[in-house]
């Protein structure tokens, strides 16, 4: 339920969530909140907000708290400050924390309806969570402005009503792949104007609870859950709508890790399955290839959320 992730920065210019990034040279740092240890049955989420370097490999460190300990929210990036949105226990907070300032985040707004894993999308001005359940699938895009706080608006429809979908993000689009009931369907929607997303293509497995990552000229969906717990990374161009390929592997099987997104490298942190749930991985842009462990999280986490800034 990710997250995506992630699954992410938008296009070239800033960010994107639960995954997604636009390859900015401004992003320094990924982020991971939200979340809880699966190795604890029933156990309490967190509200947990970490912080570890793009420039150099290493562990995260502890920087603030969200409003509210909860898991599977989308999550979204400015070029200011993070976002999360929704999540389980399932709730409309829209909740936002600073870039520049280590500290806790602050209930900024809600969503159109309380929900819990959906992706979220970033373009250079907005915050958007596609899809998610709220007792139900729900195929609803909702979006919200990132130069005022306040109240996210319905502005489109994804093609399906699933959740547990991977989100990217282009300059242009948003996209949001795979999900559950498990889909392998690759939905794309602009952000030039509100309208309804198109299906634009298809991942090489029909999964959910991937993370989502995104260059400047490509989103990718990593790991996830589809019959079994899957280590693939694939990848798609954003210049035209096709299917993904299968460059490269995760170190590990495992679903609901959570994504982030540097200007030359994708991060896929925390998960579910795999006994390293703590893990950063990274995996590069300029090369198809398999993703390598950088380093820790503060702690043993799944359904987590990724931001970049």
């Amino acid at each position: 339920m990710q997250i995506s992730g992630g699954v992410q920065l938008s296009g070239g210019v800033n960010l994107a969530p639960g995954g997604g990034s636009g390859g900015s040279p401004s992003v320094s740092f990924g982020y991971t909140s939200g979340g809880f240890d699966p190795a604890i049955p029933n156990g309490p989420s967190t509200n947990r907000i970490d912080k570890f370097a793009f420039a150099s490999d290493g562990n995260a460190t502890d920087v603030g708290d969200l409003t509210v300990a909860r898991y599977a929210t989308a999550g979204q990036s400015s070029s200011l400050s993070g976002y999360n949105s929704g999540g389980n226990p399932t709730t409309n907070v829209i909740d936002k924390f600073s870039f520049s300032v280590d500290g806790n985040a602050t209930d900024v707004g809600d969503l159109t309806v309380s929900r819990k894993a959906a992706a979220g999308q970033s373009s250079s001005v907005s915050g958007y969570s596609s899809a998610g359940h709220d007792g139900n699938p729900t195929n609803v895009i909702d979006k919200f402005s990132f130069a005022s706080d306040g109240n996210a608006t319905d502005v489109g429809d994804c093609t399906v009503s699933v959740d547990e979908r991977a989100g990217q993000s282009s300059s242009d689009n948003g996209y949001a792949s795979g999900g559950q009931p498990v889909i392998n369907v690759i939905d794309k929607f602009p952000f030039a104007s509100d309208s309804n997303a198109t299906d634009s293509g298809d991942l090489t497995l029909a999964r959910h609870g991937s993370s989502g990552q995104s260059s400047s000229t490509h989103g990718y969906t990593s790991g996830g859950y589809g019959g079994g717990y899957s280590n693939v990374i694939d990848k798609f161009p954003f210049a035209s709508d096709s299917n993904a390929t299968d460059v490269g592997d995760l170190n590990a099987q495992l679903n609901n890790t959570a994504g982030q997104s540097s200007a030359d490298n994708g991060y896929a942190s925390g998960g579910r399955y795999a006994s390293n749930l703590d893990q950063i991985q990274k995996f590069p842009f300029a090369s198809d290839s398999n993703a390598s462990d950088v380093g820790d999280l503060t702690l043993i986490r799944t359904m987590a959320t990724g931001q970049q800034g």
